[in-house]
């Protein structure tokens, strides 16, 4: 078998370079494996054997291909023996200096024309090959974990690196099984980058006391399509491992706001309470399962009064049209009457701002998210101002629970909690091609592989409209006065003349 890189040299024998060799035994490449601790790739050999087993036990791998891939796995007790190999790639500790070291002495072994790539998820692919006498064949081949599964591998070019080698890179990728995308040597490169927005959101909207972990990761699985909320995500990665690539980022950065990593992160780390990995995170996991806090029940209510639906409501048609249909007694009329429930429907800002510019009683007024049309969630998400009466609250909650779809009420915030995520995702995502981090079509790819997100973070823009989601951000610019919500020049050019944002830019 064929391969663009006969024999691979994969030195760190961790998780990620146990899966790459792997991927590349099964591709027909001669594997050889290092690692400083001779143990470990002992240890690694012995687990893909049986891994390999374990595949052909399920019908995935006949016995000839699961002979031919142990025979193709080698162990390498030196670097010395990854003289002969055509690529050798690195996945050791995120370390500078390290990698430095260990690719100063690769250069001295391998053949001229023989490529070095690194693994590495954070750290610039050009400082790492600054001290090496010929940069131009080294590269960042990034994977993601567990390799096998992620189908999706960065190519990365530094500064000094010879376009050919990343063509290499790339056909290779393609002989792995895997999709490869092109990323610019920028912080994050792709994945990491464009997934700031999910967390990092995510935790100042915590940290401001709008909503319990729970809720929040309830609201963006049940209206948006992700898979796993945003602190469940993070238990499952470790924040020992995600807290340091925003603290990386942001700082390689040089602090720009829209990557500002959350204390509550922070003091996490610190105390070890990390995730699954430690028994608890923002969940609790007795006995590995995770431990969720129920959902507050819906509220009885024995007479619902009459709803007015402020004119300047997003989606206004539909929302009076779900009103009718869940029975509410609707109000037509220029204002609420005094005994009337106010629904308001704002995009980007808080409800408190909407009662007072359009003169509504706030202790009467209860806002409804409604940046997504009602029939695509399945949940509904309401937002009480601090002077919202706690009957009105309930009479909200009891009302749009009443076909059986799931009903959060949260705290007020400019921007919900679904707006303010998928606004800071598509923006990020914005900056990103604006930056020539890399194309739309590689930057949705990588997102949805890499990620798993339900679409591409430009698709949910188009989604839910370029001008929505413009005007989200305009908002909340107004009302937190926080750079981090600046509009990118490149969506608020796409927004202003209506082109998709998956429109690529010449």
């Amino acid at each position: 078998m064929q391969t663009q890189y006969n024999t691979v040299g994969v030195a760190g024998a961790g998780a990620m370079g146990r899966g790459i060799a792997q991927i590349a035994a099964q591709a027909g490449s001669t594997v050889r494996l290092y690692d400083s601790q001779p143990e470990a790739v002992a240890r690694a050999i012995q687990e893909l054997g049986a891994q390999w087993d374990r595949l052909r036990e399920k019908g995935r791998m006949d016995a000839d291909a699961v002979a031919a891939c142990k025979e193709r796995l080698r162990p390498a007790a030196s670097l010395q023996e990854l003289a002969d190999c055509g690529l050798v790639v690195e996945a050791i500790v995120e370390r500078l200096d390290v990698k430095r070291a260990l690719f100063a002495q690769l250069e001295e072994i391998v053949a001229v024309d023989a490529v070095l790539a690194t693994n590495t998820s954070s750290l610039s692919v050009t400082a790492i090959a600054a001290g090496l006498k010929t940069p131009q064949r080294f590269a960042g081949y990034h994977f993601f974990n567990p390799v096998p599964l992620m189908k999706v591998v960065e190519v990365i070019a530094g500064l000094k690196t010879d376009p050919a080698v990343c063509e290499g890179l790339t056909a290779y990728a393609r002989q792995l099984g895997h999709t490869p995308v092109q990323a610019g040597d920028t912080p994050g490169f792709i994945v990491n980058h464009a997934g700031r927005g999910y967390n990092t959101e995510a935790l100042r909207i915590v940290g401001e006391g709008v909503a319990d972990f729970a809720t929040i990761d309830r609201i963006l699985r049940d209206q948006v399509g992700f898979r796993l909320g945003p602190f469940e995500l993070m238990d499952l990665t470790g924040l020992d491992v995600s807290h340091p690539v925003m603290e990386s980022i942001y700082g390689q950065y040089y602090q720009e706001p829209r990557y500002r990593p959350s204390v509550i992160a922070a003091q996490r780390v610190a105390g070890g309470v990390i995730g699954r990995k430690s028994g608890e995170g923002f969940y609790r996991y007795p006995d590995g399962k995770q431990q969720v806090p129920a959902e507050p029940p819906v509220p009885a209510v024995d007479e619902l009064p009459p709803v007015w639906v402020s004119t300047r409501a997003s989606r206004r048609s539909e929302l009076l049209q779900l009103l009718k249909d869940l029975g509410a007694k609707i109000e037509t009329g220029q204002s609420p009457s005094a005994q009337a429930l106010t629904i308001v429907a704002p995009l980007g800002f808080d409800v408190t701002t909407v009662a007072v510019v359009e003169r509504l009683d706030p202790a009467r007024t209860v806002g409804i998210d409604f940046l997504i049309e009602d029939a695509a969630v399945k949940r509904r998400v309401l937002a009480t101002n601090p002077a919202t009466r706690r009957d009105m609250r309930d009479a909200a909650h009891a009302l749009f629970a009443r076909d059986g779809k799931a009903v959060s009420v949260i705290r007020d915030s400019a921007g919900f909690v679904t707006q303010r995520v998928l606004a800071t995702i598509v923006n990020i995502a914005a900056d990103m091609c604006q930056q020539r981090v890399c194309t739309p079509k590689d930057l949705e790819t990588a997102v949805t592989l890499g990620l798993g997100y339900p679409l591409g973070p430009l698709a949910m823009g188009d989604r839910w409209g370029p001008t929505n989601v413009l005007e989200v951000l305009f908002n909340m610019q107004t009302v937190y006065g926080d750079p981090r919500y600046r509009p990118s020049p490149w969506l608020r050019r796409r927004g202003a003349i209506g082109l998709s944002l998956l429109h690529v830019e010449e």
